[in-house]
């Protein structure tokens, strides 16, 4: 189609009387428009987001290492030190997916987005800054810190995929989710870059350090932490200045003609234009309420799917974090990349550049492949069958490394079986799992609930990831330091095949509208603008009374 014919038929769509025929033919416009440079540009800023998110999450790993040396004579974290360091940024992801999840549905995406980017700068930056003095221990402020970066991250989430849900046609609009959450791979891999490339930038200042000392791992662990803003910086005024969806403006808003306006001017330029003064028409349409949510959710084919998105994510990040956060730890505790060094300022540089570079292989091994490998597919197989072939296999891996580990640790060439099945269990993680699971909860609940669901699906997956972080610090040191990795990992194994079950609950959604997949009736969805009720030369708000016996809102 020409786009004088989009035009033409974009102008046909305001002319229509039916504010109900209006709505479908305008989500039928996004639904099937051709891929254009405006979805280019969706992708571009709501995955630089999920790149500083990634970054900023897994140079922790790296970070801890440093921070042992730095602040602990020499040597590691305690317990406790590592767990509050790794496990303060899921709760406050936790924390953020649930409110930032519900804020997006109530007040607007649009008026969101680029909130949390915000608070992930902040927090980045202040890390940085982190000193200790007599009242303020140092790991303390990053822990508070972490936390509130953490409610950014978390924010992040429901309103990068439902804003990029929301604006995608219904065939390509799998991989533009994909696109997007994929950037994680690119920040893990960019985390572990940095890391190499500061180490070896101090690493004259390192080896001239006293023995035992590691006053130059500071500026290591700061500079590493700190450059995690940058890409926040550059995006923030993109996602500042992001059009509301369509869908949002229709359906919660019930502004339809402030919707078809912005179908026809997104789509034919990519450009999106707002006129205060102009008069707003309400229409009659149903309202986020509580009542509502209680009563949409508890009917089973509708409460089923966000149990299944729920316990999936949970599921898939009790291994995701357990394993992404505690990397330097398993690949130490097998002995990968460890200095035989003598001088002691020669094997912290060594360990914090084997550690480093282990990291970079890990992702280009397994995290980045992983990603781009679903994009391709996710289209043509469907979210469904990829989810449950990747929890299938995560099952196998995962009982094949936990089972295997002690066996794993005898020789060379049994290490790095061990580092080979590491990076599968990364790349079966991310070519399924990890992103149908921030896939599918983008698309399966209707509109007024999309960010509230997802967030809530989120929030379950982080849940998992403290869960995991808690008794990775708790159990790997039974029986002797690191020895029941092995046994953790069995337990990764367990929760993988109880993924594929949850999966079941899940519907398949490939090739189907956001409104198909709501469950809901979209015949007379939207109604008739609502009365306007005036008093005194007042326009009155809206109000709830009863027509026929059934509550009815007028304006």
């Amino acid at each position: 189609m020409s786009k004088e014919a989009e035009v033409a038929k974009l102008e046909e769509i305001q002319h229509l009387s039916n504010l109900d025929l209006r709505r479908r033919a305008a989500l039928a416009e996004v639904d099937n428009a051709k891929f254009s440079f405006f979805h280019v540009k969706t992708v571009l800023v709501a995955g630089v987001g999920f790149f500083t998110d990634a970054y900023d999450i897994f140079a922790i790993s790296i970070a801890a290492t440093m921070l042992g040396y730095v602040y602990n004579g020499g040597g590691a974290l305690t317990v406790n030190q590592d767990l509050g360091v790794k496990v303060a940024t899921p709760i406050g992801t936790f924390v953020g997916q649930l409110l930032f999840g519900w804020l997006a549905d109530v007040v607007g995406r649009k008026r969101m987005y680029g909130v949390e980017l915000i608070i992930i700068i902040g927090g980045t930056f202040a890390q940085a800054l982190c000193g200790a003095g007599p009242a303020v221990n140092v790991i303390g402020a990053l822990i508070v810190w972490r936390f509130i970066m953490g409610v950014g991250i978390g924010g992040d989430y429901p309103l990068s995929a439902v804003i990029s849900s929301e604006f995608a046609a219904t065939r390509i609009r799998g991989r533009m989710m994909c696109a997007v959450f994929a950037m994680q791979g690119f920040g893990n891999f960019a985390a572990a870059i940095v890391a190499t490339i500061v180490v070896v930038a101090y690493k004259n200042q390192i080896l001239s350090d006293p023995a035992g000392g590691a006053f130059h791992v500071d500026y290591c662990w700061r500079l590493l932490i700190g450059l995690g803003c940058v890409p926040g910086v550059i995006a923030l005024y993109f996602r500042l200045t992001i059009p509301e969806t369509p869908r949002y403006t229709m359906d919660v808003e019930r502004n339809v003609q402030q919707a078809t306006q912005d179908v026809e001017v997104f789509m034919t330029t990519g450009t999106y234009e707002y006129d205060p003064d102009a008069i707003v028409q309400r229409a009659q349409a149903p309202k986020a309420t509580r009542r509502d949510f209680i009563a949409y959710f508890s009917q089973w084919k509708n409460g089923k799917i966000l149990l299944g998105t729920s316990y999936s994510w949970f599921a898939l990040d009790i291994a995701f974090y357990g394993l992404g956060l505690n990397s330097s730890i398993v690949l130490s505790a097998i002995g990968f990349g460890s200095s035989t060094a003598s001088s002691p300022q020669q094997k912290i540089y060594d360990n914090l550049y084997n550690v480093s570079v282990g990291n970079m292989i890990l992702a280009v091994g397994g995290l980045i492949p992983g990603y781009w490998a679903t994009f391709l597919v996710v289209d043509s197989w469907g979210r469904k069958k990829v989810q449950l072939m990747g929890f299938t296999m995560l099952t196998i891996i995962f009982a094949s490394m936990g089972f295997g580990y002690w066996a794993m640790q005898t020789s060379q060439p049994a290490k790095s079986a061990f580092v080979f099945l590491y990076c599968l269990a990364n790349f079966f993680q991310n070519v399924s799992p990890t992103t149908t699971t921030f896939i599918i909860p983008g698309e399966v609940f209707p509109t007024r609930y999309r960010s509230t669901g997802h967030g809530i699906s989120a929030a379950s997956g982080k849940f998992g990831a403290i869960v995991s972080q808690v008794g990775f610090a708790w159990l790997r040191n039974i029986g002797g330091t690191n020895y029941w990795i092995g046994h953790i990992l069995e337990l990764f194994a367990f929760f993988m095949l109880t993924g594929i079950g949850s999966t079941l609950l899940l519907p398949e959604t490939t090739n189907l509208t956001l409104e198909e997949l709501s469950n809901e009736n979209q015949e007379g969805f939207i109604r008739d603008v609502a009365p306007v009720v005036v008093e005194d030369g007042i326009i009155l708000q809206p109000s709830r009374s009863k027509i026929n016996g059934e509550p009815k809102e007028t304006v």
